[in-house]
């Protein structure tokens, strides 16, 4: 029967070995030599590129500002070559060196310089694919990840780095989770997420684009196709790297139930949100008003719903404030919104009159109907120095703002008043001094 590895022992022995070809090549390249002189030349070209880095750059930067109409898109490939130039520089140099040791010298005495031209060419080409990725932190990590793998694949010693940091793990009973496990699910998880990414956004765009699906639905279709892909793709990436997730249940299963009492809030914010889009109540587009805020519906989200007022201020309200609060939804059956103004006249002034000019008065602003809901006033009471009147007019679109059409009617109903001759009484009064009779 053979005995048992340690697993320590092998990973003394790994690291010993990556320290054993560490120490061999800075040896040789201390010692004059062929290796010494590969380095100094990766070196020197290094400079180089960095001087032209520069120089390039600045080139660049001014026939970009001279050009107009670009998309951003464009704008951001720029953005990206600019910063590596440098790199890119490098490669080409590089290469060009290397082609040329090649032919005039022993293949040995070129090795280094086209091992380093091949990482920079491999480096830029990573940068730019890495760019598919657009969660900033998420994109930084498969960068690095790449970078690092590419340039231990190169150097023929992934393997025994790969060895070394299997050997960095953490063990639950049967659980297992090395250093190695962990790097290669965060890259897999993040290419796949990339990739879920790019399915579920065309797909939302053919939602989008389907105009029997309500907008309500659309929203509920397209978090759905989200949520979907990025759980298949999470569960994909874990399964791919071989993590067991059975030794995690019970952990798991005392985790969410610490989650379900924390959080609460967001799991009804959650359960409302899908309410709010399955009974249509509330739909992007809409105005609505919840209590001092007045404005239309931007967008629909998991957690809360965004409404932009008409002084541009952005409110995200909780999904559960919209079904457990009085909501007015100004647009929820229909278009059209009716507004009230109140005004009075002198008793001297005939009322018949009166109705018509503020009929016509209302009719002659613009965004007031005409058809099919007609303006009309009435009288609704004799005050003390007045004949009270109610105007009523319809609108349908109160996303344009209902302060600025009040004032537009009564501003109308001014003039009309004022070529007319109808006066519009208001309180005065009469301040007596009184002598006095001692005096």
């Amino acid at each position: 029967m053979e005995d048992p590895v340690d697993p320590f022992a092998e990973f003394l022995v790994t690291l010993q070995a990556l320290w054993t070809n560490a120490t061999a090549f800075f040896s040789g390249v201390i010692e004059p030599g062929w290796r010494q002189n590969q380095v100094l030349i990766v070196l020197a070209l290094a400079i180089v590129s960095w001087g032209l880095h520069r120089s390039s750059g600045n080139l660049l930067q001014r026939w970009v500002r001279s050009r107009e109409g670009w998309a951003k898109w464009q704008l951001r490939v720029i953005v990206q070559l600019k910063r590596r130039l440098g790199l890119m520089w490098f490669a080409a140099l590089a290469g060009i060196v290397y082609a040329i040791m090649q032919e005039i010298t022993w293949p040995s005495r070129s090795y280094l310089i086209g091992l380093a031209a091949t990482l920079a060419f491999v480096w830029v080409c990573i940068a730019f694919a890495a760019q598919l990725v657009r969660n900033r932190p998420l994109r930084r990590i498969v960068t690095w990840a790449l970078w690092i793998y590419a340039t231990l694949y190169f150097l023929n010693v992934s393997d025994d780095v790969a060895a070394f940091m299997d050997g960095l793990a953490l063990e639950l009973g049967d659980f297992r989770l090395s250093l190695l496990t962990l790097i290669t699910a965060i890259v897999v998880i993040g290419l796949l997420i990339t990739l879920a990414r790019f399915a579920s956004q065309a797909t939302a765009s053919t939602i989008r684009r389907n105009e029997d699906i309500s907008p309500s639905m659309q929203v509920l279709a397209v978090k759905g196709v989200q949520l979907a892909m990025y759980g298949i793709a999470f569960y994909l990436g874990v399964k791919a790297v071989g993590i067991d997730l059975t030794g995690l249940a019970v952990l798991s299963g005392a985790i969410g139930v610490g989650l379900g009492f924390g959080l609460q809030k967001v799991v009804s914010n959650l359960v409302s949100g899908v309410i709010i889009l399955l009974d249509k109540s509330i739909k992007p587009g809409d105005v609505i008003s919840l209590g001092e805020t007045f404005g239309w519906i931007q967008t629909l989200g998991a957690r809360y719903a965004s409404v932009v007022t008409r002084d541009g201020k952005e409110y995200l309200i909780p999904n559960e404030d919209l079904i457990t609060g009085q909501v007015v939804n100004w647009s929820h059956s229909n278009d059209f919104v009716r507004l009230d103004i109140f005004f009075g006249t002198a008793y001297g002034d005939d009322p018949h009159k009166v109705r018509k000019l503020a009929i016509d008065a209302a009719a002659g602003v613009d965004r007031v109907l005409n058809h099919p809901k007609l303006p009309v006033c009435h009288i609704v009471g004799f005050g003390d120095s007045s004949v009270d009147y109610i105007l009523r007019f319809w609108i349908r679109d109160p996303t344009g703002g209902l302060t600025n059409i009040r004032g537009n009617v009564y501003l109308a109903l001014w003039d009309a008043f004022q070529e007319h001759g109808i006066s519009i009484p208001f309180p005065q009064r009469e301040v007596r001094m009184l002598e006095d009779g001692n005096g």
